[in-house]
């Protein structure tokens, strides 16, 4: 059994291929602040958050787009309280033409409340946004299986 008693989520580490296009992206999707920046030719990274809470570190040091048929992340998801937040967000994706993998919010399970807008960043990341209640209640678009893990 582990000691760890307060464990919870710290940050996420993230690998992009343009550092700049991705904060760019993160700042105008989430409101990220960059926290702390390395410029350097072969260091480059940004340190983003909220309320001087440290949430996502990006790493430039890869090439190509992400690859979901490869172990690793699957899919990066934040909570908002409303639906509405959603719905902003997803006006914001829009005009950055961002790819989504289903059209508008859709809810996590069959019938279910909760619910939000799967997408992905200028790497190809996949991404949730959603709320704890306030989908409308309607069929999920994977029939018997939750909606996050097969966009």
């Amino acid at each position: 059994m582990s000691n760890l008693t307060t464990l919870q989520t710290g940050h996420v580490g993230l690998n992009v291929s343009d550092l700049d296009r991705s904060v760019a992206f993160y700042k105008a999707v989430f409101g990220f602040e960059v926290v702390a920046e390395g410029n350097e030719t072969d260091r480059r990274f940004a340190f983003l958050g909220r309320d001087g809470k440290l949430l996502v570190t990006l790493w430039q040091q890869s090439e190509g787009e992400f690859r979901a048929d490869r172990p690793g992340l699957h899919h990066l998801s934040f909570q908002v309280e409303t639906i509405d937040e959603v719905k902003a967000a997803e006006q914001v994706l829009r005009g950055l033409d961002a790819r989504f993998g289903y059209d508008g919010v859709v809810p996590h399970g069959e019938n279910g409340t909760s619910g939000g807008i799967f997408f992905a960043d200028p790497d190809g990341i996949r991404l949730e946004i959603y709320a704890p209640s306030g989908a409308d209640p309607a069929d999920a678009p994977t029939a018997g299986a939750p909606t996050c893990g097969f966009f």
